[in-house]
């Protein structure tokens, strides 16, 4: 795929020097409009229907009492939660596929869903725990995982095909675990756990907005900050190393973001799969520009998501669905599209 760089340079009034992609800006502004409308979509959808406007109007507190509970208290959180889910993988898969540089290197390929569904299922079949301890579990075997990728994949540095190897066999064990697990649960927690690892955003409030919430708004501005590093490595470790980019403290800083955005998704609403996968790459088409794009990509894994949401909730007639079958299928389909495109491009 061609790319070209018509980025314009802005000066601030305190000497900071910018470079702007008018094209990737707007298709920024578009994709965080259309997850918004898409929010407010699902928000005014289900058995008791309410137009937008009305929606936005009770969103700015002034709906009725009836309208206030319906949008504030019982659709809102779920809304949240996928547009922060989804925000959180767009912006984790496109760091470990700049990383990588590697358009397969995803959390779903690498195994960190299924270390963070490991966890979760250790809580839920041993441990016997709640929703507060699931989701504790969840965090604590995407942080296990993702530390034992990078131990692994490390010689002299981590780099992309050594990673994504690596990830793939540490999957391969995470799933086999996961299967163990499962068959040594009793009948109630097996179809818990079952309903956990599909992926879904049945059910959730505010307990899961809030803490996903605060880890965004500290580890995006910090990944946002090494993005001048993240670009430069895509060159390269040597060039990036001449460039003055400190190689493996950019990464490794990079990389624990991305794991723990990943864990704290999976966490919120289980191993919602190919999010982290199609984002970065659908991002990457719609700018075209060079580059890991990851406001784009956050922007699109959170329209993806409630889009997909919204999706499992209305077309399938009454029968609904967990969002992670939805973007477990479309996913599959573009990853299959994805390989025989870089199979005939040579790359693979």
């Amino acid at each position: 795929m061609k790319t070209r760089s018509m980025n314009r340079a802005v000066r601030t009034p305190g000497g900071l020097s910018l470079r702007l992609d008018p094209r990737a800006l707007l298709v920024t502004v578009l994709l965080l409009a259309a997850a918004c409308a898409a929010g407010v979509a699902l928000i005014g959808t289900g058995d008791a229907k309410i137009p937008a406007a009305d929606v936005l109007r009770t969103l700015a507190r002034n709906g009725n009492a009836y309208q206030d509970f319906i949008v504030n208290e019982l659709r809102l959180p779920r809304v949240l939660v996928g547009l922060l889910v989804g925000a959180a993988l767009g912006l984790g898969g496109a760091l470990f596929q700049s990383v990588s540089r590697n358009p397969l290197g995803s959390p779903d390929v690498l195994g960190l869903s299924q270390g963070s569904t490991a966890g979760a299922l250790v809580v839920i079949v041993l441990l016997s725990g709640g929703t507060t301890q699931v989701t504790v579990g969840a965090l604590i075997g995407g942080l296990v995982t993702g530390l034992a990728i990078h131990l692994l994949a490390w010689k002299q540095g981590v780099h992309g095909y050594r990673l994504v190897l690596v990830g793939i066999g540490v999957s391969a064990v995470a799933t086999a675990v996961n299967g163990y697990l499962l068959t040594k649960a009793d009948l109630v927690d097996a179809a818990r756990a079952v309903v956990w690892m599909t992926g879904s955003l049945n059910g959730r409030d505010w307990d899961q907005v809030w803490p996903l919430l605060v880890l965004c708004a500290v580890l995006v501005p910090l990944v946002l900050v090494n993005a001048r590093g993240l670009r430069m490595l895509e060159m390269g470790d040597d060039v990036a190393n001449a460039l003055g980019v400190r190689v493996q403290r950019v990464r490794l800083v990079l990389m624990v973001s991305a794991v723990l955005l990943t864990a704290a998704a999976t966490a919120a609403a289980g191993p919602v799969s190919f999010v982290a996968l199609t984002a970065p790459q659908l991002a990457r088409r719609l700018t075209r520009s060079p580059g890991p794009n990851l406001v784009p990509s956050l922007c699109m894994g959170a329209a993806l998501l409630v889009a997909a949401d919204w999706a499992s909730q209305r077309a399938f007639g009454a029968d609904q669905l967990p969002v992670g079958v939805v973007t477990g299928v479309l996913g599959g389909a573009y990853l299959l599209w994805l390989l025989v495109t870089e199979r005939r491009a040579g790359r693979i």
